[in-house]
């Protein structure tokens, strides 16, 4: 095949998702609903969080930068894929490609570190109550959040340094509607090696790692849980984690299903529908999560409902 390289390769095309011309604009309709509850669910969590004093403890920290991460997850995406279903055009530059795998990788990365920080968190809530607020203060948590940021950006950034040093052979077209990394990777026509020993190398410091200490977390939280004489304190004790772990379940299930362990037989379409609800599902679950399983949001929202009533009258 012919071969172009990134200073000749100008755009790429994105096939999108496999839908029928005719029922684009139900599904233009019913995404761009989505991703607009998206962005107000996550707002309303961070909101929330900024106004009402209950909430500053650092398990809401964490949270109002999950929120933050989500939405800006959610947007590298989304946004393109609803333009190109609005305007039936499937092109995206080089440079808006590559910027949006960047963006992609970083948020993926920021939302792990920020869910095992959040782990931990609860760890240390439920089986060192006496010392919580000792260990996990202000300083604790900024550093935790900083070292996130720039874990996640410095991985994203290599990934994409040895991305734009490939050429790409003459066929430009992604199977799929946003710009992913293997993707792009099996368009090149030089030798990959690094990029997937890199790739390699980035799951298991940046997935299975943080999974591990995840799970290890709730294995000491189900001990000390059991400990506890009264059914009335095991429940109080599982209320502080069920969100977290709800959505913990639901975001590494479907990195597992999708990344991990992918089937060999898997199609296409199947697997454009997994990173569906990856990348747009998830984010658009974790505000009702947190908001319907979470009595201090709830609470929250409450109040502030309430003082927008008086303030209107």
């Amino acid at each position: 095949m012919r071969r172009e390289n990134q200073s000749t390769m100008s755009e790429f095309l994105l096939l999108g998702l496999p839908i029928r011309p005719k029922q684009q604009g139900v599904f233009f309709a019913l995404f761009l609903g989505v991703y607009l509850t998206t962005v107000l669910g996550n707002l309303l969590i961070i909101l929330l969080i900024r106004l009402d004093p209950r909430l500053h403890t650092p398990m809401y920290f964490f949270l109002s930068h999950l929120a933050l991460t989500d939405v800006s997850f959610s947007s590298v995406t989304v946004p393109k894929m609803l333009i190109n279903m609005h305007t039936r055009d499937q092109s995206i530059p080089y440079a808006g490609c590559i910027t949006q795998m960047y963006f992609f990788i970083f948020f993926t990365n920021l939302d792990n570190f920020l869910l095992t920080s959040m782990a931990y968190d609860r760890y240390v809530a439920i089986c060192h109550p006496l010392h919580y607020t000792t260990i996990m203060g202000q300083g604790l948590c900024t550093l935790l959040v900083t070292i996130s940021w720039i874990l996640s950006c410095t991985n994203a950034l290599c990934h994409t340094l040895l991305l734009i040093r490939l050429s790409f052979c003459a066929d430009h077209t992604i199977p799929h509607f946003f710009c992913d990394l293997g993707a792009l990777l099996k368009l090149s026509c030089s030798d990959t090696s690094l990029n997937e020993l890199v790739i390699f190398t980035a799951v298991v410091a940046i997935i299975i790692l943080p999974l591990v200490c995840i799970l290890i977390s709730y294995g000491r939280i189900g001990v000390t849980i059991l400990k506890v004489p009264s059914i009335k304190g095991i429940c109080k004790a599982l209320s502080t984690c069920g969100s977290h772990l709800s959505v913990v379940s639901l975001y590494y299930g479907t990195i597992i299903g999708l990344y991990i362990f992918p089937s060999s037989s898997t199609s296409r379409d199947k697997s454009t529908i997994a990173s569906v609800m990856y990348t747009v599902v998830t984010p658009l679950l974790n505000p009702f999560i947190y908001s319907l399983r979470n009595r201090d949001m709830t609470e929250a929202l409450e109040r502030l409902l309430h003082r927008a009533k008086v303030l209107s009258q």
